[in-house]
């Protein structure tokens, strides 16, 4: 198989997986208590173990993105060609509508849904493009180290972000657009996702520019 049909796979089934664990865990966690909390709790772990497996499983292969920001970084600098970065995109959306509707099927919800929650405001679309930044700030900073050192980084930073970020920080355009076809916890209203991706997006642009500052090769430590 050549290397970018293989490459699609990987970032299709990564972003399905990460997807249904979004998902999965938010329905799961939505019947095992009321307390709102502790739903969000059980959500972002188990998002950020996933998010751990999945790049450990799928770096070497084509990069784990599973975020078309994180695709847009990578071509903005010269990690990832124009023409790949849009079979990616594709990838990664199909990818996330299907781990949306595996994680539907599992639960018994219908398959075929719209995100109900109401996710707006300022301090919301800020708070996505605040996520994205600092996801792709610690990407730049961490991606010379080990897989296993770039996955620790991205999954705890999910995780915290969970928290600090007014809107969950769902920090990625994939991730946005199937949430917003699930009446689930982790879900949004179609008419909320826009902005959100725009935020995202810019958000990533913006981290490319410092990234390129801070981190460099050889900017470290005087080298």
């Amino acid at each position: 198989m050549s290397d970018l049909p293989r490459r699609l796979i990987a970032e299709t089934l990564g972003t399905a997986f990460l997807l249904a664990s979004v998902v999965g865990s938010g329905i799961m966690a939505e019947r095992l208590t009321d307390d709102i909390a502790l739903q969000l709790l059980c959500n972002a772990l188990a998002t950020g173990a996933m998010l751990f497996v999945l790049i450990v499983m799928f770096a070497r292969v084509s990069g784990a993105h599973f975020n078309p920001a994180v695709s847009l970084a990578m071509v903005l600098d010269g990690e990832l060609t124009g023409r790949d970065a849009v079979f990616y995109l594709l990838a990664q959306t199909l990818g996330g509508l299907l781990g949306v509707f595996l994680a539907h099927a599992m639960f018994g919800v219908p398959v075929f849904s719209l995100g109900m929650h109401v996710r707006t405001g300022f301090g919301q679309w800020l708070s996505e493009g605040v996520a994205v930044f600092g996801l792709v700030l610690v990407i730049f900073a961490c991606r010379a180290r080990s897989t296993e050192s770039i996955a620790a980084s991205v999954a705890l930073y999910i995780v915290a972000a969970y928290w600090f970020t007014a809107s969950t920080s769902f920090a990625n355009p994939a991730v946005t657009l199937a949430r917003a076809l699930t009446p689930s916890f982790s879900g949004i209203r179609p008419v909320d996702a826009p902005v959100f991706i725009a935020m995202q997006i810019l958000g990533a642009c913006l981290a490319v520019g410092l990234g390129r500052i801070l981190f460099r090769k050889g900017a470290a430590q005087g080298l």
